[in-house]
């Protein structure tokens, strides 16, 4: 039964949200809620792998310049040293809570290359990484006393006021679709964990639920976030006619896999010398400019000079997945096309993952620590969202120990909809298609600043529909989560008309170069009216 009061509540039931609850349950009591199934995350559909070195041919220094560079000067050093030289110790504590990596032998790792990696670094659990760490976490965190899991319930606003002069967050209101229930939880510190944004694009890899509520609801009560026009689209997913999209993992490429075009003809070699293991935004924007030029649906991955035995067993799922929709992928050319995959910005934050909100902390994809830079290094992010939740923890014992949690005011809950009207749920679907098609057309792989004036016009239009059906109807699942798609749209096309250069996974072709004099920094946007 969901009481008022947690000690520790918990947004969100992925990598960072439940690393971080196992560690803060042993001072008290933790309420973690999750939108759909607990282990809907977007950890759970992590093919690849965590990146740490492992090796004694590798380096932290090695790590860190790969993840440096990826970034594209704007990565935080300090923060990308901290979370790399923690990378070890993490896999241990994994390792101990139940996780199952991939073994050569038995005290030898099986260690993947992804792109824009000097080494194999990337631990890995065959191709289901972020399915098995999901799975020995939740089976740890419903081991322990403290924590309760709260399934099927979503997160529509936090708790927010002012305190001594600061913005101070004590909660979250809740909504549960299914008995159509309010509720307040209050709480002496609040962990976002919400996961990624990928929803908002037409072709994404990220599952249903990733619709950027964390950092929409942040936003919303003060906090800061920067970097959001840096989305990174991964540049390989399965594309066939009326199916859903499924991501090709980068350690394909990685184990020796190519990309051509339908006749075989390799081309990566003319945008980088990494070739295929080049980072993610030169493969993306390469892939899009091959299909512009070709007019074709998609480019592909040839694994046909890699053994069957090896593809079968290094990427089980994989081979399954695209066998039953009809392609051997021991024998066959895979079509693939680039997809919305993981935003580098979000809420902006330290490494322990503390935002300008008091008591409030972010951690996993919803957060911009500084560690990814303008384009996320593969397989960093489990890395970062493991071990800043470890920090956050860490700094959230400090603090709920160190002084009793203010007093809050009576707030009602920010819903007061008619449940009378009919619901016009067409409206809805329309505005959630319409939202897609104009981040995938206008705020992609490449973009305009034609193209990005048009989308502010267009998305204003959308957000205000969304928030005048939000405000009149009953409260719906649905209905929150478009309104937070709609606010996060707006947020990054904003940052995206601001940044006038191109950069890591923002490229423009008005601005294409990289200006370091005026624009190697955050792009940091934060709320200027005051509704506490």
């Amino acid at each position: 039964m969901m009481k008022d009061w947690y000690d520790f509540l918990v947004i969100g039931s992925g990598i960072a949200g439940l690393s971080y609850s196992l560690i803060v349950a042993e001072k008290g009591p933790v309420a973690i809620i999750t939108k759909k199934q607990e282990s809907e995350s977007n950890t759970n559909y992590a093919q690849g792998g965590i990146a740490s070195v492992m090796s004694p041919v590798d380096s932290f220094e090695d790590h860190l310049n790969d993840t440096l560079s990826a970034g594209a000067g704007l990565c935080h050093q300090d923060v990308a040293e901290k979370i790399i030289k923690s990378g070890p110790s993490a896999i241990d504590r994994l390792i101990e809570i139940g996780v199952n990596f991939t073994r050569m032998e038995a005290d030898q790792f099986s260690l993947g290359r992804e792109g824009g990696h000097s080494h194999k670094r990337v631990l890995h659990a065959a191709d289901l990484t972020g399915r098995e760490i999901e799975r020995a976490l939740l089976a740890a965190c419903h081991a322990h006393p403290n924590i309760t899991i709260f399934a099927n319930r979503i997160a529509v606003d936090l708790i927010s006021h002012r305190y001594q002069g600061e913005i101070t967050c004590g909660g979250a209101f809740i909504f549960n679709p299914r008995n159509r229930r309010k509720h307040q939880i209050k709480s002496a510190i609040t962990m976002i964990a919400a996961g990624g944004a990928g929803q908002l694009y037409r072709h994404t890899t990220n599952p249903r639920i990733a619709t950027g509520d964390g950092i929409a609801m942040a936003y919303r009560a003060g906090a800061k976030v920067a970097n959001l026009e840096f989305m990174q689209f991964h540049p390989t997913t399965l594309s066939l006619v009326g199916k859903k999209t499924f991501l090709i993992s980068e350690a394909v490429r990685g184990e020796g896999g190519v990309l051509c075009h339908s006749d075989g003809t390799q081309f990566m070699e003319k945008y980088h010398a990494m070739k295929d293991l080049a980072p993610r935004d030169v493969v993306a924007r390469a892939i899009d400019t091959e299909l512009k030029r070709s007019g074709k649906d998609s480019v592909y991955l040839d694994l046909r000079k890699m053994p069957a035995d090896k593809i079968k067993t290094r990427f089980p799922n994989i081979y399954i997945h695209c066998l039953e929709a009809g392609i051997d992928i021991t024998g066959d050319l895979v079509p693939v096309v680039p997809a919305a995959h993981y935003i580098c910005g979000g809420v902006m934050t330290d490494v322990c993952g503390r935002s300008n909100v008091k008591r409030l902390y972010v951690c996993g994809e919803s957060a911009c620590t500084g560690m990814h830079g303008a384009n996320r290094l593969a397989s960093n992010s489990l890395l970062e969202a493991v071990v800043t939740a470890e920090f956050a923890a860490g700094r959230s014992i400090e603090e709920f120990e160190a002084s009793n949690p203010p007093p809050l005011p009576s707030i009602e809950f920010p819903h007061s909809g008619d449940g009378n009207l009919p619901r016009e749920r067409v409206i809805m679907s329309y505005n959630r298609r319409e939202l897609k098609r104009l981040m995938w057309d206008c705020v992609g792989i490449v973009r305009s600043k034609y193209r990005l004036e048009e989308a502010v016009d267009r998305i204003e239009l959308i957000r205000q529909s969304v928030q005048r059906y939000y405000e009149s109807h009953s409260l719906s699942y649905t209905g929150i989560e478009l309104r937070n798609m709609a606010s996060l749209a707006g947020l990054i096309i904003k940052a995206a008309m601001i940044r006038t250069e191109s950069r890591g996974l923002h490229f423009i072709v008005d601005y294409p170069d990289t200006d370091d004099v005026n624009w190697k920094k955050e792009t940091i946007l934060e709320r200027k009216e005051n509704r506490l």
